[in-house]
């Protein structure tokens, strides 16, 4: 009897141990997902991507790394106002989690500053602001002459989508997420499409065909959604106009353009394709710069690197869909959408790269202003509106305060 259970055991063991070794590492990246937020861990898991998820090959700092020139007057205002009420700007840095702040005027550096382990050297998730460097590319692709026009299908390029969702949506739709892909980006919700994207694709299901499964359930540039597989359109886009990477591209017109001072790479699917929707992992002060190449209406040091009438297109809402406000009827959002730049109105004067937990660059051309800001604010799910629209307030006091001095 002995014998026979000794054997048993060792087959058991066996099998669980032929089953770790082939579905060990899915289990382990479905486990990294579903507890990548966690408060204890949220801080340290967005500063060390690279360990739980595969990635790019870096995207190399540029040879000759810009040094923005420091300012030391700069005064921190005490309060922003918000909800009808003056608040603490100092507590709200804390609450929202913040990891690393720079604040630029007239390209100069007027704060830094960095919070849970994070440095000046630190690589961090920046979630969708990834979608607006993202757009950067595709206009200097269409001003290079590889995308003939914004009103093409995306069929016209990524021609295996015929038949699919996407057939019948334009690039311009792709860029103003009005796609009319019906689509559930709530973070909080498992059952979410985002989550399911998640899950999907940490266990090997490629970006492109999980896009191949989505559906149509509006008429495209009607009505303004919110839908990050959009993005990732986008991204197949540019690799199939280019004849590269995503990552490859950005560095040869944007990273080694702006002097970046540090590598950064891209979270990939497992077959290696950049999650260019918000896989995007940088220093903030490479976030700044490029918030200062956009304040500078795509120039930098003399030479344009984005088309001066892309960023304008890209940050000024065209359409009664992506404007602030423009109703539930119309949008999902109350804020205002460009070409993968939000703008928060009322007024149409400021705009803003934001990710989820609170990644942000701010750019406010009246006051001359640039922030970039990371954060782990493990309270975004339960709080998205409130963090989102607090944040602008905070910018707007800053910008504010800067231009009163």
């Amino acid at each position: 009897m002995k014998k026979i259970f000794k054997a048993a055991l060792l087959i058991v063991l066996s099998i669980l141990f032929i089953l770790a070794i082939l579905f060990g590492p899915k289990i382990w990246k479905i486990y990294k997902v579903t507890n990548l937020f966690d408060e204890q861990t949220i801080s340290y898991n967005f500063i060390h991507m690279d360990e739980f998820f595969p990635i790019s090959k870096p995207i190399k700092a540029s040879r000759k790394p810009h040094v923005f020139e420091k300012t030391e007057n700069f005064k921190f205002p005490k309060t922003y106002s918000f909800e009808g009420k003056d608040k603490s700007i100092s507590e709200a840095i804390e609450y929202f989690q913040t990891d690393g702040m720079i604040i630029l005027h007239k390209g100069r550096l007027v704060y830094e500053n960095y919070w849970n382990k994070n440095t000046e050297n630190t690589r961090h998730i920046i979630w969708s602001v990834s979608k607006s460097f993202l757009s950067a590319l595709v206009g200097i692709a269409l001003n290079d002459g590889l995308i003939d026009s914004l009103d093409d299908p995306i069929t016209k390029y990524l021609k295996d989508f015929n038949e699919t969702g996407y057939e019948g949506v334009s690039i311009k739709n792709l860029l103003q997420m009005s796609s009319g892909i019906g689509f559930n980006e709530d973070y909080g919700d498992p059952d979410s499409d985002i989550n399911r994207y998640g899950r999907v694709t940490a266990t090997g299901t490629s970006q492109r065909e999980f896009a191949k499964t989505l559906k149509n359930s509006r008429t495209p540039g009607t009505y303004n959604h919110y839908v990050s597989l959009d993005s990732q359109m986008l991204g197949m886009l540019i690799a199939e106009v280019s004849g590269v990477s995503v990552k490859e591209y950005l560095h040869e017109k944007i990273w080694s353009q702006i002097g970046m001072q540090d590598d950064a790479y891209y979270l990939t699917d497992q077959q290696g394709i950049e999650m260019s929707l918000g896989g995007l992992n940088v220093t903030v002060r490479d976030l700044a710069k490029f918030g200062q190449l956009y304040l500078n209406k795509g120039n930098w040091n003399g030479k344009q690197i984005v088309p001066e009438q892309w960023v304008e297109d890209s940050t000024i809402p065209d359409g009664i869909h992506v404007q602030p406000n423009a109703g539930d009827n119309l949008s999902s959002s109350s804020w205002g959408y460009g070409y993968q730049w939000w703008v928060p109105g009322p007024v149409v004067t400021d705009f803003t790269a934001h990710g989820i937990y609170n990644q942000f660059i701010y750019v406010d051309p009246k006051t001359e202003v640039v922030i970039a800001k990371t954060s782990s604010n493990f309270r975004f799910v339960a709080e998205k509106e409130f963090t989102k629209d607090a944040h602008i307030a905070i910018f707007r006091s800053i910008a504010d305060s800067i231009s009163n001095n």
